[in-house]
């Protein structure tokens, strides 16, 4: 089935509030989509909405936590109500945990004590935390999709796009939960779409590169420049700084459009600025 008209069509963006996910929903809106914004953080969601609105656009803003089945469910029914069944899902939902990110890139004896704030090795990580951060980026894209697949299935018509990271491609140092997640996402992303095939629903992910938010600019930026771990991503980019979000849009464009991206799904796709092709040698 080719559709390519992409009017009176209903989006559903979790994560929504985020620095990415966020301008992702405007460019949607921007098309004529209505987009639903799913997150935790209604104050967020609704700076969102009202700039959508701004613009002309439709949107409306639900809380709920991608985790629990429940509450997705609840979304879903006053989404259908509000706006139509969703034809588009973007599973952004995610992000990390300082409790479960260690300060510290190899094992130190020092971490077989209790540890403090400002040093965490694998050994004193809070693994609440950590199984926190796993359930949110890979039980929050499967739920959401267990939940908004079935309408798409029942209509034979969908498109998926989950958004992953470069810890699917390869582990990076410090964030071990977040890379569990992340390349669980790659693999239930080519998973999904081989099931979803026969009921003309499409899955693919994006992969972004590193892209700075509230949480990373922490991280990555000192008020002098680069953090040491910022230079270090930066060296190993060989376009030479970070992502900007609207530099997903055309990857998202794309991937909706049935006429231009009909015969792709189970693919992740880096956007990402070359890091992934540099060896850093």
């Amino acid at each position: 089935m080719v559709n390519i008209n992409l009017q009176n069509r209903v989006a559903v963006v979790t994560g929504a509030g985020g620095t990415l996910c966020s301008e992702m929903a405007r460019a949607l809106a921007q098309q004529e989509i209505k987009v639903a914004l799913i997150g935790r953080d209604m104050n967020k969601l609704v700076q969102v909405e009202e700039q959508i609105k701004a613009e002309g656009g439709t949107a409306i803003s639900v809380s709920a936590d991608v985790s629990d089945q429940q509450k997705v469910e609840e979304a879903q029914v006053l989404i259908k109500k509000e706006l139509g069944i969703c034809s588009i899902l973007i599973n952004g939902a995610g992000g990390n945990q300082p409790d479960a990110i260690t300060t510290i890139n190899e094992f130190e004896e020092q971490e077989l004590d209790d540890g403090s704030a400002d040093f965490r090795g694998f050994f004193n990580l809070d693994m609440e935390k950590f199984k926190s951060v796993i359930e949110v980026n890979t039980m929050g894209t499967v739920i959401s999709s267990f939940v908004f697949g079935k309408d798409m299935a029942r209509t034979k018509q969908g498109c998926i796009i989950n958004i992953a990271s470069m810890n699917s491609y390869r582990p990076l140092s410090r964030v071990a939960a977040y890379g569990i997640a992340k390349a669980g996402i790659a693999n239930f992303t080519q998973w999904l779409a081989a099931y979803l095939a026969p009921a003309n629903i499409r899955v693919n992910a994006i992969a972004p590169g590193f892209f700075l938010n509230e949480r990373s600019k922490k991280l990555l930026l000192t008020p002098e420049g680069y953090s040491s771990r910022g230079a270090n991503i930066i060296q190993h980019t060989p376009m030479g700084r970070f992502g900007e979000a609207t530099e997903l849009i055309g990857c998202m464009n794309w991937l909706i459009n049935d006429e231009a991206a009909g015969f792709v799904t189970g693919t992740v796709i880096p956007i990402d600025g070359g890091f992934l092709a540099s060896s850093g040698v």
